[in-house]
């Protein structure tokens, strides 16, 4: 512990040079962070960092060592946002997927309103933490009541509403999580697009395949007979389309009278999970 209150985090490390709150010491002994040697970070780097202004008045950051990273100063332009840079870290996916003895992925899981999306859920979750391994759960509805609050259920609000669970799922799977993101999300477009974020096979589709007369029996939330009514408007499977996956990595089927319980559902994503081989790193 030293005077400011921070420990230091790993050997080797003291506060008593800059670089950030720590410096590495040994001299100019290099430290490595990575035993496979993508990046190597000097002790030269504990020298303070210049900046300057170029001639179009932008902020140049110049590192004293040679690992700055390619194109560093160059700005982008993505959607709306102008001169925007970005940041690597020497701590990459494959270093979190190590620390947590996982592959991060996401499970993606859509179905009509009351199919059971949220139970199964629930219940995979639970399971991956009984046997050791790190998930998270994106509720459709849990995410409106904060990130996508300023969302409504038109055509145009749903796909950003699926647009921005599918930014956010990337996240947590870069992170090393097992995500797993249940909504409705109605449209092949828009699912595509969220598989299309992330690589090779860590988009997992898992479609609830239940009657829409077996969801509107349970009408959990009673939407179902407000829509019916007339009250809601554009209410998926009533006035407006759901469109089935046509090759989800996964079935989950419910019909009247032969239903499996919401942990043999989850009992089968995990099987898949553990083929994939997502459950250890």
């Amino acid at each position: 512990m030293n005077a400011s209150g921070f420990k230091p985090a790993l050997p080797g490390i003291s506060s008593s040079k800059r670089l950030g709150f720590f410096s590495f010491s040994g001299g100019n002994q290099p430290f490595d962070l990575k035993p496979r040697g993508v990046c190597l970070i000097k002790a030269a780097m504990e020298e303070t960092r210049t900046l300057k202004l170029d001639v179009n008045g932008m902020v140049e950051d110049k590192l004293p060592n040679a690992h700055a990273g390619k194109n560093h100063n160059q700005l982008s332009t993505i959607g709306n946002s102008t001169n925007i840079k970005w940041h690597e870290c020497p701590v990459e996916k494959i270093d979190r997927q190590k620390l947590l003895k996982q592959k991060g992925c996401v499970i993606w899981i859509t179905g009509l309103s009351g199919s059971g999306k949220s139970t199964v859920a629930c219940a995979l979750s639970h399971m991956l933490y009984q046997r050791g391994n790190l998930s998270y759960i994106l509720d459709g509805d849990n995410i409106r009541h904060g990130l996508n609050r300023d969302l409504s259920f038109k055509a145009e609000d749903r796909a950003e509403n699926i647009r921005r669970v599918g930014e956010v799922a990337k996240l947590f799977a870069d992170a090393g999580f097992i995500c797993i993101a249940c909504l409705i999300s109605p449209y092949r477009r828009d699912r595509a697009e969220c598989r299309a974020m992330l690589p090779g096979e860590d988009f997992v589709e898992v479609f609830m395949d239940v009657p829409l007369q077996v969801c509107e029996n349970r009408d959990p939330k009673g939407l179902y007979k407000l829509a019916r009514a007339g009250k809601i408007k554009g209410f998926t499977g009533i006035d407006d389309p759901y469109e089935p996956p046509l090759d989800a990595e996964i079935v989950l089927q419910c019909n009247t009278g032969d239903c499996s319980t919401p942990c043999d559902m989850a009992e089968k994503v995990i099987s898949y999970l553990e083929v994939k081989g997502y459950l250890q790193a």
